[in-house]
């Protein structure tokens, strides 16, 4: 038996905690981490194929879900004006804060030692890059971190898609994320 098992047993037994904690506030958890995704995500990243894609889910089931979150008033719609087709979603007062609400494993986490923290994030970091790469998923990495992101504007500037960054872009999530 591999060593991981043990390690594989604690992720899945924390993120069914962090799930089961999800259903709060009317939302269930799927709505609750399309809020999150939204909240992190960046202007060109907010479609329901992105969400879905992020989250390892359909494309249908996601559209379902920001449909719901649309009516429950925690996501608005926007149509892109070049085509109609084309929707993406951002967070309203209400979901932004709902995406904030502090849970038990953000709150267990934030008591442990920084360091340990830090060892946590980049260990975790380093298997979701492995997970991703052996599923052929996007990183769905950090703008400034990305090697299609200029920094010599303000806000930034995204070479790819030839498009500036709003305000506090650079630290968002993006699905044309590229490691640099």
């Amino acid at each position: 038996m591999r060593n991981d098992h043990g390690i594989r047993i604690l992720i899945n037994r924390l993120a069914r905690i962090d799930s089961a904690s999800g259903w709060t506030g009317g939302l269930n958890p799927t709505q609750r981490a399309a809020l999150e995704y939204l909240s992190e995500a960046n202007q060109f990243s907010r479609s329901p194929s992105h969400v879905a894609e992020y989250l390892g889910t359909t494309r249908g089931t996601m559209s379902q879900t920001l449909k719901a979150l649309v009516r429950k008033g925690y996501a608005a719609e926007r149509r892109q004006k070049s085509d109609q087709r084309s929707i993406s979603y951002e967070l309203t007062e209400a979901g932004q804060a709902a995406a904030t609400e502090p849970n038990p494993i953000a709150d267990a986490i934030g008591n442990l030692p920084a360091d340990a923290q830090a060892a946590l994030k980049d260990g975790l970091l380093l298997s979701l890059k492995l997970a991703l790469a052996a599923n052929g998923g996007h990183s769905f990495g950090k703008c400034k971190t990305c090697a299609y992101h200029d920094a010599s504007s303000e806000n930034g500037f995204c070479t790819l898609l030839g498009l500036g960054l709003e305000a506090g872009e650079n630290d968002k999530i993006c699905i044309e994320h590229k490691e640099a």
